[in-house]
């Protein structure tokens, strides 16, 4: 892709405020962000290699909703609310796994078959007779892009993954991402902070060159991020001709060698895709990996995260794969205490707010994003938490008339 093709210009009277502290500790707006920006946006559930035969399955929980994606009978992807019609129970409790033949509530033993279509109830005669459609699972929004299988919730006006991800298709299809394979899983962990935190921290690369050593070795002032524009952002660090000052980057630096299908530019490129609200798609020459952000509570957040290689890697690429995870392991201890520190500001009475440089602006676009679905974010003062989604839904029908 060529970067001109997109307008990432700063604005020269661009606004340097980040949103209000209190967002980030309201139980009342966190119950809005989840119904209207997790729930209606596009999530990665996980990625087609991930689920390999027939029967294969991964669960994907987000905010009170849970879901599983399942490889039928015909090798088609499905994607289901992971609730069984009888009574509610998960139908499969593992992050991961394999149902030969069918879906088997464990609860009452209801049996779906991989379609989603009953196969029958257990002790039918206490039942009237049930269509196998009409008491099957609830599908869900589903789409594959370059591989990685999209969820959501709850339909809306968003465009498809198709229509979002467009700007960045060129570029990302040079990876061939579909055809890479899993390496350790499905990976989580839980911080104790506000997920806008999490995000106002990756989203910008400012802070690189202080607080990451290993990224600052390996791409230094090189790093550039783009603002979001239209849900979609990017980021990327070309290798410094240095040999590398530690270890991991050093050895990296010496191993790391470019796949034959990707164009030049990015035989010496880590790149980042931002996609609002909380994910983000990462490759390097030799493997790719998702990461996103879930909330739990105002004050708890699930990182979720999988990387992927290529499925013919030798071993000076597998080599070079593991010193480029563990460069991304450092960076994300990193992070995780950044947020920490930022998040607590926030609670803090003397904290006036972001003041933004013109290298964060990928933090303000993110933060217009949000602002753009709940305007109660401009508000500089707290309103009642009773009062936050009638204060929203006011804002919001005065701006649109």
């Amino acid at each position: 892709m060529d970067k001109k093709v997109r307008d990432v210009s700063v604005p020269a009277d661009w606004d340097r405020r980040g949103l209000p502290g209190w967002s980030y500790h309201s139980a009342s707006l966190l119950e809005l962000e989840k119904d209207e920006i997790f729930k209606t946006h596009w999530q990665i559930a996980c990625h087609i290699s991930d689920i390999p035969e027939l029967g294969s399955y991964v669960t994907f929980d987000l905010c009170e909703e849970r879901a599983i994606i399942i490889r039928d009978n015909d090798n088609n992807v499905r994607a289901f609310h992971n609730i069984c019609r009888h009574r509610g129970s998960r139908l499969v409790a593992q992050g991961q796994g394999t149902c030969p033949n069918a879906l088997i509530c464990p609860f009452h033993g209801w049996v779906y078959n991989l379609d989603g279509t009953l196969r029958g109830a257990a002790r039918p005669e206490t039942f009237p007779d049930l269509d196998k459609d009409e008491f099957g699972l609830r599908a869900i929004d589903m789409e594959i892009w370059n591989g990685f299988v999209f969820l959501r919730f709850k339909s809306g006006p968003q465009p498809s993954v198709a229509e979002l991800l467009a700007p960045i298709e060129e570029e990302a299809g040079a990876y061939n991402m579909a055809d890479h394979v899993p390496t350790d899983g499905i990976w989580t962990e839980e911080t104790p902070v506000n997920w806008k935190s999490v995000r106002d921290v990756d989203n910008e690369g400012y802070h690189v060159a202080m607080a990451h050593p290993g990224l600052q070795d390996l791409y230094g002032f090189t790093y550039a991020d783009e603002p979001f524009v239209d849900g979609v952002s990017r980021s990327d660090g070309q290798f410094t001709p240095t040999k590398g000052r530690r270890w991991a980057v050093r050895n990296y630096k010496k191993l790391t060698k470019p796949q034959p299908y990707l164009p030049e530019h990015l035989h010496k490129t880590w790149l980042y895709y931002g996609i609002f609200p909380n994910a983000v798609i990462a490759v390097t020459p030799e493997s790719m990996l998702f990461y996103q952000e879930f909330p739990l509570s105002t004050g708890k957040t699930k990182l979720r995260s999988a990387t992927y290689r290529i499925p013919n890697e030798d071993r000076q690429q597998r080599l070079a794969r593991y010193l480029a995870a563990r460069i991304d392991r450092e960076t994300v201890a990193e992070d995780i205490q950044l947020t920490i520190w930022s998040n607590e500001s926030m609670a803090s009475n003397s904290f006036e707010g972001f003041y933004l440089s013109d290298l964060e602006y990928g933090v303000r676009s993110h933060h217009d994003h949000l602002r753009a679905i709940l305007p109660i974010y401009n508000l500089d003062e707290a309103p009642s938490d009773e009062d936050v989604s009638s204060v929203n839904a006011t804002l919001r029908d005065a701006a649109h008339k």
